[in-house]
Parts: C-alpha cells; structure tokens; sequence
C-alpha cells in the first residue's frame, strides 16, 4: 500500500485494445489527509466518485471545484488538472481509466462535458457496485480477451447510473416529446424491420403493444400511409430483392425473407416487381455486367 493512503486496491486491463470504449483499469482509496495529485496531465480519461470525506479538484478551465460525498469528478486527457484531499476530512473514492473513439459522445450524452465535469449522485450503492464489478473483471477471468469486454459493459452501466442521477440537466429533444400512440408505431416499425424473416403475426404484434389490431393498423397507416401487413411486405421484398443480386438460390432468398413457400415468394415478387425472381436476378446480372 502506498504510505499516501489508507487502504488502495486497483485492477488493470491486460489487453486494452479496443478502439471505440476500453477500459484500461479501476480502483478504490482511501488518501490521507491533504493528500495531492498535480498539476499534471493524463492522456486518457479518468473518472472518480467521492463515497466518503471531502476535497478539491481543479479542472482543465482552472476552475476549482469543491467535491464531497456522491460528487464525480472528470478528468479529460491532455487537460491540466489537479485534485488534493481535504485535510481534516479526506475523501475515499473509487476511480475508472478509459479511452476510446466513443468515450467523448457517451461522456456527452450523460451530461459530462469539460466545461461541466462534476456530476452528482445520490445511488452510491449502485455506483460503488458498478465499480467494484469493474475492477474485479480484471481479477476473475483467465481469460483477459473476455476481461475487457466484460469491464466495458459494466462501464457502460456505470455511464448511464450517471445519466440517470443527472438527468435532471440532460437537454430534451428539439422535437416534440412522442406521444405514447408514436412510441408504439415506432415499436411496430422496429419490429417488423428486424423480424420480417419470421412468421410475423399482425394481431400478435399489435397485442404485444397493447393495441387492438384495428385501431394500430390505423395508426400506423397514417404514420407510414401502409397497413402493417402492406409495410411487412415491402421491407420483405426489398430485401429478396438485395439478396437476389447474391448468389443465394430461389429458395434460400425465400426463406430468408419469411416464405416457407418459394412459388408462393416468386407469386409475390412478380407482383412486386413485374417480373419473376429469376428475371430480377438475370436482369440486376446483366446490368452489373
């Protein structure tokens, strides 16, 4: 233990090699009194939570900023920074170390900006779970390929606990806050985009969403000018038709678009396309040629 603190434990990545998150390690301490850190400068982002005591940290503006118990405090790479413990109330923190293509837009999405880098919280139990998970995947797994992925996902719900406890700050949507009707449709749309290979069931569907089929498809036809049957075919054949420029045969674009049947499939694209799935696929051939 360092004779600059109480108690110190810390985990760290073996690999840290993922370029849009990674988390490169995580820790917990309790400093002693006065305890100091800087001026200095990191180049990678570094996040600490104050579970207990009190003290100061110094941001990249040169704005000091008072941090107490359920105060998190950012510091951003290549900022100058500094942050020492209060002398008569030291605090005890837990930290995480990160880099990344995506870290800036999810700092951003949660509040967290540099010219806003102290958030609150009042979950600190959820908070000091989230970090112990963190640090404890570097310690658990002989595998250190899986450490990283598993860090980054409890780093990302670290991430939104801090959204949550600010969201009281977070910017709303420029657009009209969807009424609940939207959100259903947009659910519906969601649906059918990522299931048209299944036996979609409408009434089914519409159940799921806690509407009757009627009143939904009516909904949707004014959002989309489609009924949900209509619009499942048109996703289904867009599709057959991206997938009939490949060299999947007749049956197997059928069967990837939701057709048991690949007569009944080539009955529907002709109708869709005026010509046979055989024609298209010759004619997209030849036009690539």
């Amino acid at each position: 233990m360092s004779p600059e603190h109480s108690s110190y434990i810390s985990g760290f990545n073996l690999i840290p090699d993922e370029p849009d998150l990674t988390v490169l390690f995580s820790g917990e301490a309790s400093p002693v009194p006065g305890h100091k850190v800087g001026p200095s400068v990191h180049d990678y982002y570094l996040i600490h939570t104050v579970f207990d005591g009190e003290g100061t940290f110094q941001s990249g503006s040169g704005k000091i900023h008072p941090c107490s118990t359920g105060d998190t405090f950012i510091i951003f790479p290549g900022a100058l920074f500094c942050y020492q413990a209060d002398t008569l109330k030291p605090w005890s923190y837990a930290w995480v170390g990160l880099r990344g293509d995506a870290v800036p837009a999810l700092l951003s999405r949660v509040g967290i900006t540099k010219e806003q880098p102290v958030i609150h919280s009042e979950h600190l139990s959820e908070l000091r779970v989230l970090y112990e998970k963190t640090r404890l995947s570097f310690q658990q797994s002989p595998y250190p390929q899986l450490e990283s992925l598993e860090a980054s996902g409890w780093l990302r719900l670290l991430l939104h606990q801090f959204g949550y406890d600010n969201r009281s700050t977070l910017s709303v949507p420029s657009q009209a806050v969807p009424s609940i009707i939207d959100r259903q449709i947009d659910q519906a749309i969601r649906w059918i985009t990522f299931e048209y290979h299944q036996q979609v069931n409408i009434d089914h569907m519409a159940s799921s969403l806690g509407y009757h089929r009627a009143h939904l498809s009516k909904a949707f036809k004014i959002r989309t000018g489609m009924s949900p049957k209509q619009y499942l075919m048109k996703v289904r054949m867009n599709k057959a038709e991206e997938l009939l420029r490949g060299h999947l045969t007749i049956d197997q674009v059928a069967s990837s678009v939701g057709f048991n049947d690949a007569l009944y499939f080539s009955k529907q694209f002709r109708k869709w396309s005026g010509m046979s799935p055989s024609e298209y696929r010759v004619e997209k051939r030849n036009e690539g040629g």
